[in-house]
């Protein structure tokens, strides 16, 4: 059971860590933790959360910084376990309110976010680690943790302190047989299990899928072969960050003697990072720059795109409504090569169907193996309860149905029911002598980002949009005189969105009249007041005769 009251937590008492998630519980995104010990603050993770359908004109939505926005100069450094957008893409609004704070990752995952914020105009302060080195951040004593996910260079963080260990796992799962040959470190995680877990911060998106994630490289032959059956173009889509899929895509297309074009400008930036650290190993002449592409024969090029969750500005979806210069046609492939975040099923449906309609043929993991989770499924769980043996846990990154089959699998392995925590944004959590209890929750919200405006908009705006979306808009104009009360000009009735027609209002404007005659014959001069009656006029005209509830916007001036 998650406890939404909030009240506040108290004053810190000496000698306890705290623990504050502000985002990523409850929701797939805008991952970030505070840790608080003696009046300093580390930081894990500053994710996004990509908006879906219900937050239209939304770009991204952040963390709620508040907790912290006035202790700023109390943090010390941010941990950042791994490059994925929903762990780095908040980074750069945090570091505009101070832009010296010390960033702490693996090389790839600093050159990703150093990228970033170059286009921010941000110069960060950086250290880069690597799995098994140590390091020291005021109070906290930190050991980083080689982990396996779907893109290279992924670490877990174990944070030590004088009131306890916690291990944060970041995103992680245990494939056996990973393409970069970097598995999750068990030896390592069995070591701090018997010097002691006081806490155990785990990953829980997969936590309520049975058995093992499959390997990732069980999806290569199917490219491979999917590729080959193509008799024109090949469109890849998948996260512009995911090496490891865009390394099988590379082999395949090389296999088969195509070329292939990067496309999407944040795919063609982190791929060629990758390439230059390393990461990606790109045969020798099989990339091709994307203007160059259409020049190849349709069945020997291949292009990679970014798109793969519907989202309405990247490449595939700007195709799949001929809004891009790749023409979708019949005997055309298209291939999401990933999984469906929850929330945007939708908008990927929309999109494979808008693809299918153009004549395409639409591969995706609901049809072939084309795609494998990052994330450890409940067999790999339990597996890493089973080792570290952790006195308390609290399952992160994943939504309330996925937290609690997590704390369930740790109830599985002897964890106490009193010791598995299932909390939300703005749980505070204090640790001390191996006891890990809740103390509070602070009232945090979210953050939107809409163009160049930072946490401007709130659910009130969202709203006013999903009326104008949904129900349409209309206006009245009058004008009347300020001594009387009498109409003088009007009612002009205009909409948008709302009927074909406008003569369908000459049923109301009689209406609006006889209203505004009562309020004046009543006495009422004020042109608020009498914008009021107007609006509640039209407004219950429309809700009896159309059972819609359009945006009313009455104007009603002296004149």
């Amino acid at each position: 059971m998650i406890d939404d009251a909030l009240y506040e937590p108290p004053a810190l008492p000496e000698g306890t860590l705290r623990v504050i998630p502000l985002g990523g519980l409850g929701e797939v995104g805008r991952n970030m933790t505070v840790f608080e010990f003696g009046g300093k603050l580390l930081i894990v993770d500053a994710g996004v959360l990509f908006p879906e359908e219900h937050q239209p004109g939304v770009d991204l939505i952040l963390p709620d910084f508040t907790p912290i926005r006035d202790r700023l100069d109390d943090v010390l450094g941010v941990v950042l376990t791994h490059g994925h957008e929903d762990h780095i893409g908040a980074v750069p609004y945090l570091l505009r309110l101070r832009g010296d704070i010390p960033l702490i990752g693996s090389s790839l995952t600093l050159a990703l976010i150093e990228a970033k914020l170059k286009e921010h105009r941000i110069k960060p302060y950086t250290l880069t680690v690597a799995e098994g080195q140590q390091e020291k951040l005021g109070p906290f004593d930190l050991e980083f943790v080689a982990v396996n996910h779907s893109i290279p260079d992924a670490l877990a963080v174990a944070i030590k302190t004088p009131a306890g260990v916690v291990l944060h796992t970041g995103d992680f799962k245990m494939d056996q047989l990973p393409l970069d040959n970097r598995l999750t470190d068990l030896r390592a995680f069995a070591k701090l299990g018997e010097a002691g877990i006081d806490l155990f911060l785990v990953d829980s998106t997969n936590a309520d899928v049975p058995g093992f994630t499959p390997l990732e490289r069980a999806i290569g032959p199917v490219l491979e072969q999917v590729i080959a059956r193509a008799p024109r173009r090949v469109i890849v889509a998948s996260f512009s960050s995911h090496v490891h899929r865009v390394q099988q895509v590379l082999d395949a297309a090389h296999a088969n003697g195509r070329r292939v074009a990067l496309m999407g400008r944040s795919m063609v930036r982190n791929m060629g990072i990758a390439a230059d650290l390393g990461y990606l190993k790109v045969p020798q002449g099989v990339l091709i720059d994307a203007k160059k592409a259409p020049d190849l024969p349709d069945d020997k090029v291949v292009y990679m795109s970014t798109g793969s969750q519907g989202e309405p500005m990247a490449v595939l979806a700007r195709i799949a409504n001929m809004e891009h210069q790749i023409e979708i046609g019949e005997g055309d492939t298209v291939i999401l090569a990933s999984s469906l975040i929850p929330g945007n099923e939708n908008a990927v449906y929309r999109v494979i169907n808008g693809l299918t309609k153009l004549g395409a043929n639409v591969v995706h993991k609901g049809n072939a193996k084309v795609h494998v989770s990052g994330h450890a499924a409940a067999g790999e769980l339990l597996y890493c309860y089973n080792i570290l043996k952790p006195k308390n846990v609290m399952p992160v990154h994943g939504e309330y149905r996925h937290l609690v089959a997590n704390a369930q699998l740790a109830r599985d392995t002897g964890i106490p029911e009193a010791n598995t925590i299932v909390g939300g944004n703005g749980t505070v959590v204090d640790l001390k002598d191996g006891v890990a209890k809740v103390v509070g929750r602070v009232d945090i919200g979210m953050v939107y980002v809409d163009g160049s405006s930072v946490g401007e908009i709130d659910e009130a705006d969202l709203k006013d949009r999903r009326v104008l979306a949904e129900e349409g808009f209309i206006s009245i104009f009058t004008v009347v005189d300020p001594a009387t009360g009498h109409i003088v000009a009007g009612p002009e009735v205009h909409a948008r969105g709302f009927a074909p027609d406008e003569r369908i209002f000459d049923e109301v404007i009689p209406k609006i009249r006889q209203a505004l005659i009562e309020a004046a014959e009543n006495g009422t001069r004020d042109t608020h007041a009498l914008s009021q009656v107007v609006r509640r006029t039209v407004g219950r005209w429309v809700n009896t005769k159309h059972r819609r509830r359009p945006m009313i916007v009455p104007i009603v001036i002296g004149g």
